[in-house]
């Protein structure tokens, strides 16, 4: 069962999602994308089920591609706050912002977000496994995120996140233990399980 190309069955609907949101250091990033109607691909799906490999083959297909594209990072800071779940809507509204046409209607991944300038919305819960715009803003979310991580491993290279993307691996918060934390970390997670306490 392929992807839908569509919900509104409008030429300008814009698709967006996040990457990062349970991550413990590094931006919440957001990507929005408009494909064309007619756009096919046959292994575009969420970027979840996706291999590296082929995520890395997607993102230059769909930003050629795409009508229109952007990915925006907020980071720990903004994060910390306004909660990561304003985060993510602020990073999804900051890409929708950065499109070179206004979309006629928006769908987004998941159950959470906010009116943006009257366009007409809908939240769709697994949208990045249903949608093409959804599952290709997925992926330029994922990468862009991914590529940000991996660049400022060779500043923190202890935390290893080229490897766990600011994800809370064992070897990551082994490490937030062994030597503290950064200015990518999120001081409002929990950055260690309870009876790890860290002092802030």
């Amino acid at each position: 069962m392929g992807l839908k190309s569509s919900f509104s069955n409008l030429s300008l609907e814009c698709g967006t999602d996040e990457a990062g949101r349970g991550c413990l250091a590094g931006p919440v990033t957001a990507a929005a994308v408009i494909l064309p109607l007619a756009f096919k691909n046959s292994i575009l799906n969420d970027s979840k089920l996706l291999s590296e490999k082929n995520r890395l083959r997607l993102q230059p297909i769909i930003e050629l591609e795409a009508l229109s594209y952007a990915c925006t990072h907020i980071f720990p800071e903004e994060i910390d706050k306004i909660n990561i779940l304003n985060a993510s809507i602020l990073a999804m509204q900051n890409s929708i912002d950065q499109l070179s046409v206004t979309p006629e209607f928006i769908i987004i991944d998941g159950n959470r977000f906010k009116p943006y300038k009257n366009v007409p919305f809908q939240t769709i819960v697994k949208g990045d496994s249903k949608y093409l715009s959804i599952a290709a803003a997925s992926i330029i979310a994922k990468t862009h995120r991914d590529a940000f991580m991996t660049k400022i491993h060779d500043e923190f290279p202890m935390y290893n996140w080229k490897q766990n993307k600011g994800y809370p691996t064992k070897e990551h918060r082994a490490a937030i233990k062994k030597y503290g934390i950064t200015k990518y970390h999120r001081k409002s997670f929990r950055l260690l399980p309870e009876q790890l306490k860290l002092e802030l």
